[in-house]
């Protein structure tokens, strides 16, 4: 174990602290690109590509700041997290386009309902997606 920095946060030095806050930023990079590419295409189109663009935002950061130890070559983290990230990705795709095309719909709900949909869609896999990457996507096998 090596030794603790001075200055260290307490709370950030819990990798699924820091997994949780690494994947919020890359939640954000993929909304944010999810309403911009819903100008341009329809909604379940838009949830593939944005969640291409915060998959490699948070492939990044994880690899910096949270999974950093791993000794297998980043072109193999990087495949490994595709695979664990297309699992969550049918994940998001689902319940998304579910909520906001079957649930929010018949209960009436209009006004920003593909934008909570969406939200609550990137949440769920957060605990998957953590336990895949520490023992698949980042682990030393």
């Amino acid at each position: 174990m090596s030794p603790k920095p001075r200055h260290s946060i307490p709370l950030l030095e819990s990798q699924f602290v820091r997994f949780v806050a690494v994947g919020g930023f890359a939640a954000l990079v993929n909304i944010a690109a999810r309403y911009l590419l819903n100008f341009h295409m329809g909604y379940g189109t838009a949830i593939v590509l944005a969640y291409l663009c915060g998959m490699v935002t948070a492939f990044c950061l994880a690899k910096r700041f949270v999974f950093a130890r791993s000794e297998l070559h980043t072109a193999n983290q990087f495949i490994r997290f595709g695979l664990v990230n297309l699992a969550a990705l049918i994940q998001v795709w689902a319940v998304s386009v579910c909520l906001a095309e079957c649930v929010f719909r018949k209960i009436g709900m209009v006004r920003h309902a593909e934008d909570l949909a969406h939200v609550i869609g990137v949440s769920v896999p957060v605990v998957t997606s953590y336990l895949g990457h520490k023992h698949f996507s980042f682990g030393n096998r």
